[in-house]
């Protein structure tokens, strides 16, 4: 078996570094990696390559094997330790900015029984399909691309699962055709559960985002959910502050219907970081019900969530 420089050439300019050729005695055998490749568009490659294999002096036959390396993807988690805070608002909003900052995101709505990212992103009514049993992601105004139960039952319909079945459900959605995407952003649902568990298992995060309100109810489920990504030996990438104070819009003072401080506080007593806070804001709701995330707008909310994103980014860029 020997090495055949004029035909690795001619494969590599037409598929650069994705395929590995073999030649002996006039026969090609081309293995050739088709990972975040559109599952239509094999067929049509597969035949353009032995195309031009067969095109080259000496090459009389050739077979193509085709591959599909999983790519390296950063998973990231946002989870909370009860539901109420925010987490699926907070998540969104991260991953469009992340997006802005160059990253190639998608959107995993794990959140299986209570699934919110389809009306977060605008694309309510817009049903995935599935190509060789994969399902394949729905673009997004934003530019991220989302899978999530909430794309497959009507907004009033209950998604009544047990946790093998929801379990199940979520090992779908996270090995989809995620295509090029370099960033999976995993929308938990609240509590430490049976979907937590199996992503932990099953797809490790790199790291978890923790999202909380200041008040001490929400505090006391946080830290649960710290402790266990702590247990798991998931790095907790810091802990947000969610509600965090409020403009009354008539006379611009400040309140604190929820407390505030107290996720600081906690991520101070418990060793993460603080990641920052996102107040309360009218904009926020009424965005977020209208698929306009905010952090797409100009306003305080906006600057905030990219804030967040900043240190978020960071974190990534400082482990790739």
């Amino acid at each position: 078996m020997s090495d055949h420089p004029e035909l690795e050439s001619v494969i590599d300019a037409l598929v650069p570094g994705r395929a590995t050729v073999r030649v002996e005695a006039g026969r090609a055998r081309i293995v050739l990696d088709v990972g975040g490749i559109d599952a239509a568009e094999h067929a049509g490659l597969e035949a353009r390559v032995r195309t031009a294999a067969l095109a080259v002096a000496g090459i009389d036959d050739v077979r193509v094997a085709l591959t599909a390396s999983r790519p390296q993807r950063m998973l990231i988690a946002v989870a909370s330790g009860k539901g109420g805070v925010g987490k699926s608002t907070v998540a969104a909003n991260l991953a469009i900015a992340l997006h802005r900052r160059g990253r190639r995101v998608g959107m995993v709505d794990a959140d299986i029984h209570g699934p919110s990212q389809p009306r977060l992103l605008d694309v309510e009514g817009t049903k995935p399909v599935a190509r060789d049993k994969v399902l394949q992601p729905v673009a997004t105004p934003s530019g991220i691309t989302l899978l999530s139960m909430g794309q497959f039952v009507a907004p009033d319909q209950a998604i009544a699962w047990r946790g093998l079945k929801a379990a199940g459900a979520l090992g779908q959605l996270v090995d989809a055709n995620w295509g090029d995407a370099d960033t999976l952003i995993l929308d938990l649902p609240p509590g430490t559960g049976d979907i937590q568990l199996t992503m932990i298992r099953n797809h490790r995060p790199a790291g978890a985002v923790i999202v909380s309100t200041p008040q001490d109810l929400a505090l006391i489920d946080a830290r649960r959910a710290i402790d266990l990504f702590a247990q798991a030996g998931v790095p907790v990438i810091g802990l947000i502050e969610n509600m965090a104070g409020y403009v009354c819009p008539a006379c611009g003072a400040t309140s604190d219907p929820f407390g505030h401080g107290g996720a600081e506080a906690a991520a101070a007593g418990l060793g993460i970081a603080f990641l920052g806070r996102i107040p309360l804001e009218i904009a926020i709701r009424s965005g977020s019900d209208a698929g306009q995330p905010p952090v797409c707008g100009n306003g305080p909310e906006a600057l905030a969530f990219n804030e967040l994103a900043d240190r978020v980014a960071q974190w990534i860029a400082a482990r790739t």
